[in-house]
């Protein structure tokens, strides 16, 4: 597989015209398989990855193609007895993958911090919301309780919270959906981490407090320069906040570019299909959204070549082998793994 380090060493410009800056997360080969009764789930296969300094990379895909799976396995989430984790994941000089479960907690939280989908499950419903962000400071940092208290008004603020003496004070279910997902992000930025993983941040939310959400992981990216490795399936999200997308399907990148290389020139028929089923807010009404035929490969059971392929119009033969990530023409940096030349 042709690894997304290759071309990252090329400075190309992200998105929104910035030059991403140094690596700070970088993923090799990694590959992620469950016991299942069935068999084993290759839920991650090989994936090569950089994340810089101060950019948002989207994970982007079906629920089942391996975002969380991926994004878990970075600090160890979904280690355990019946997972296989295999690869290598570099942060500040040390292999993830292979650290001890005393070393992963002392990233967790603080180089590498977690927005989870779910806030109201993720937060102790039997402690206050700023104790909870103060316990996290605590637990990594050698300050006092008053001043972690103090600093857990301060990221209330930070985040967006109306009331922040209120809020800090309140239980999560005496928040709405929105100040618990702000509740979960002051979590994530209590210790100012290299990286923040947002896995599905504004899901069940509605579209104000939607907006709301990505103005203030916008606004904290700018000021804190945190890379932000953000998972959705929602492409109207990675429009707004996304510098690069990386495009899952099975288990494996399908599609790796900038924002506008990847959304306004799809080169993947996968990607292809996702663009095609969101509805355009311009130009005339064409009837009924075309749709991707079939349903995401789950199983244990996997085609030998492109994992896509049952469900594409353009598949041959030569889909039938092993397809790598890569570049055929169009601009730097752009790869796509399709055999077809012309993926129209």
């Amino acid at each position: 597989m042709t690894a997304v380090s290759d071309v990252s060493k090329t400075g190309e410009p992200a998105a929104n015209g910035r030059v991403a800056g140094d690596e700070v997360l970088r993923v090799r080969d990694l590959h992620v398989t469950f016991d299942v009764r069935a068999g084993r789930l290759p839920a991650v296969a090989g994936v090569d990855l950089t994340l810089r300094r101060g950019e948002v990379l989207a994970l982007v895909g079906e629920s089942g193609s391996g975002k969380s799976a991926l994004s878990m396995a970075l600090v160890g989430l979904n280690r355990g007895p019946r997972t296989t984790i295999t690869g290598s994941v570099e942060f500040n000089g040390m292999d993830l993958v292979r650290a001890s479960d005393r070393e992963l907690r002392k990233v967790r939280g603080n180089g590498i911090a977690v927005v989870f989908q779910d806030a109201l499950a993720a937060l102790n419903p039997l402690h206050r919301a700023g104790a909870q962000v103060a316990e996290m400071i605590t637990t990594h940092r050698a300050v006092g309780k008053d001043a972690a208290w103090n600093r857990a008004i301060e990221l209330f603020t930070d985040v967006g919270m109306a009331d922040p003496h209120r809020a800090v004070r309140a239980y999560p279910h005496e928040l709405s959906g929105g100040m618990r997902q702000r509740v979960m992000i002051a979590l994530g930025l209590a210790n100012n981490p290299d990286v923040l993983i947002a896995d599905e941040p504004t899901t069940a939310l509605d579209v104000t407090i939607q907006a709301q959400v990505l103005e203030v992981l916008k606004e904290l990216q700018r000021e804190h320069h945190t890379s932000i490795i953000l998972i959705t399936h929602d492409l109207g999200v990675v429009a707004e906040v996304a510098d690069r997308i990386a495009v899952m399907y099975a288990g494996r990148i399908v599609e790796y570019g900038t924002r506008d290389q990847v959304l306004f020139d799809p080169q993947h028929p996968y990607t292809r299909g996702l663009l095609d089923v969101v509805p355009s807010l311009t130009g005339p009404v064409t009837g009924r959204l075309s749709a991707i035929p079939g349903s995401a490969v789950t199983g244990v059971e996997r085609p030998p070549g492109c994992a896509f392929a049952p469900r594409c119009r353009l598949a041959g033969p030569e889909c039938e082998q092993p397809v790598e990530l890569r570049q055929r023409g169009g601009e730097q940096g752009h790869l796509d793994a399709c055999t077809k030349e012309d993926h129209r």
